[in-house]
């Protein structure tokens, strides 16, 4: 199946969505500081020990210069385990897609296909636009970016922090006695900027809006909804391999 294809099979979850500014993250030097670590930690509380996490997810936005509106259910697992289901309003789901580690099952009911086998990361970009592995589908939902080296952090001002690497994540509070929280998270695997994650709503250390960003124009720029969320619940294996329908 190629990319073309596994696109305009999803084509009906495209409506219409409206564009919206960036985050403003502060900019500078910052002042090198050392509690880096600890600060991401506690930003990371309430997600870093999640086993499991399932939310429904509203979606709208842009892939590729068209606009976009839908509706996910979504689940991960740790290590690298995701599923997504786009249901449709009527009948059989638009997609449901699979994937562990390296290997992803994607089904189009309505079209009676499926694509065993297949690179997670290129199989999701085929039916969402954002290229994300497993493992960085459960970062990006459950707000809880894996940071190789959280140790070099600067301070920018009294309410952020800067923790720099790969990915670079930026940390808030909303008062200075206030607690800590992921704000956004700019990868670039290469050295040049890719993608960015924003948070500008979390409740509990838990995403209730979540906003993925291409730094290529015209790419991705989508903005997710997060709603029913459950932490650590009962998730069978089985959700991450979906049955291929005979015939």
């Amino acid at each position: 199946m190629t990319r073309r294809a596994s696109v305009a099979c999803a084509a009906a979850i495209l409506a219409s969505s409206c564009a919206a500014p960036l985050m403003t993250l502060p900019t500078g030097p910052g002042t090198p500081v050392s509690d880096g670590a600890a600060l991401l930690e506690q930003a990371t509380t309430a997600c870093r020990d999640a086993r499991t996490f399932t939310a429904e997810l509203g979606l709208s936005g842009r892939v590729n210069g068209r606009r976009a509106r839908g509706r996910l259910l979504a689940g991960v697992a740790a290590p690298a385990s995701v599923y997504l289901d786009a249901p449709a309003p009527f009948g059989a789901s638009v997609f449901i897609f699979g994937a562990v580690d390296d290997s992803a099952t994607l089904l189009l009911p309505r079209d009676r296909r499926v694509l065993a086998g297949g690179r997670p990361a290129d199989v999701l970009e085929a039916v969402t636009g954002v290229p994300l592995a497993p493992a960085e589908v459960r970062d990006v939902l459950t707000g809880c970016p894996q940071s190789l080296d959280a140790s070099a952090a600067v301070q920018l001002g009294d309410q952020w922090r800067l923790i720099q690497g790969e990915p670079a994540i930026y940390l808030r509070r909303a008062a200075p006695a206030g607690p800590w929280q992921v704000a956004a998270v700019l990868h670039r695997p290469t050295g040049r900027l890719a993608w960015r994650a924003e948070y500008a709503e979390v409740a509990h250390g838990v995403p209730k809006s979540i906003r993925l960003i291409s730094a290529e124009a015209d790419r991705f720029d989508l903005r997710l909804s997060v709603s029913q969320v459950e932490v650590n619940g009962p998730l069978e294996a089985g959700v991450f391999h979906p049955p291929v329908p005979s015939g």
